[in-house]
């Protein structure tokens, strides 16, 4: 009959049965029927089970596949995978495997019980594939979705928290708008930066140039120091500390006066405390630093939220030629 390959009698050819299943990338073993120790003994491992577990056909035949269980492995799943057995139903599950090296692996399996003419199950068909790779991209997913909602419930504490701020120090509904527009930009600014990044952080100089590379011109903007990257619990409220002091250096500080210079220096200092980042904002040529006549946000924003969130110290200088802020902040994994 046109379509069919067999042995004459209708049946598939042994020999193609067997070809199959050694050709196929799944991992297969046949064991006995036997689910109580020693049993089941394998009888029959594919090529694509010595790929994935480094062991020969010969090394694995007549052994129980609980050899390959290990400290890690779920005993919850096991247990669940033998009633399934004993009840004579096909299983399907995921559990944790050892290689012949000693290193781990997630193995997706499907076992499928053999039965003769009288029903009896002769023999258990295990169809092997291993989902390590797969396992750790829905892991790192999960994790991301936990991280992408923390964060988001931190912003909206953070815009709510920046709402009522602005709305306390500003005189006119015309600044509440231009402040509060520029201070929700701002954040979605340090957002997006560590939005980018596969570990959710951003440098600092990352955070600066996104609140002064649209002020620097004819060499205006001075800005040096090493490498630092921040997780998102720093990145946030250093953000938006820099973007108050760019703000106040645009509408009244060095950058309001044709002639102002402005020079942040960074670098990581090491010390009995630990490793944290000093920063400092030096403004020159500009008009003097007015001693504030209010409590603004951006005051309360340096010497009470950034403190609070980071554990920074700081200190800010009214010179005659500009504002001045010294800032130490310690580094995650350090105490204060």
């Amino acid at each position: 009959m046109a379509g069919r390959v067999g042995t004459g009698t209708g049946a598939p050819d042994p020999r193609l049965l067997r070809a199959a299943v050694e050709a196929t990338g799944e991992a297969i073993l046949i064991t006995s029927a036997d689910i109580d120790e020693p049993g089941p003994r394998i009888e029959y491992a594919n090529p694509a089970f010595t790929r994935m577990t480094g062991y020969e056909a010969e090394e694995v035949l007549g052994r129980s596949p609980r050899f390959l269980q290990g400290p890690g492995t779920d005993r919850a799943v096991l247990d669940g995978l033998r009633a399934a057995m004993k009840a004579g139903e096909m299983a399907q599950g995921e559990a944790l495997n050892y290689r012949k090296d000693g290193t781990t692996y997630v193995v997706e399996w499907l076992i499928t019980p053999v039965r003769d003419t009288e029903g009896r199950i002769t023999h258990w068909v295990s169809a092997q594939r291993d989902v390590t790779g797969r396992r750790a991209g829905e892991d790192r997913q999960a994790l991301l979705v936990r991280e992408l909602h923390h964060r988001v419930k931190n912003t909206l504490a953070t815009v709510q928290a920046v709402l009522n701020a602005t709305m306390r120090s500003s005189l006119s509904v015309s600044e509440f708008t231009r402040a509060l527009s520029g201070r929700i930009a701002s954040l979605a600014r340090t957002h997006a930066l560590i939005t980018e990044d596969l570990a959710q952080a951003a440098s600092f100089e990352g955070l600066l140039r996104a609140e002064l590379d649209p002020y620097d011109e004819r060499g205006r903007l001075t800005l040096e120091g090493p490498a630092v990257v921040l997780p998102s619990e720093l990145a946030v409220p250093v953000g938006m500390a820099l973007h108050e002091l760019t703000t106040n250096a645009l509408r009244h500080g060095s950058l309001a006066a044709p002639t102002g210079r402005l020079q942040v220096a960074w670098w990581v200092e090491e010390g009995p405390a630990g490793r944290a980042l000093r920063w400092d904002w030096s403004e020159h040529d500009g008009p003097p630093a007015p001693h504030p006549t209010r409590e603004g946000f951006g005051h309360r924003l340096l010497n009470k939220v950034l403190a609070t969130q980071t554990r920074a110290e700081v200190d800010v200088d009214f010179a005659p030629d500009g504002l001045r802020v010294s800032v130490r902040m310690p580094l995650p994994g350090t105490a204060a």
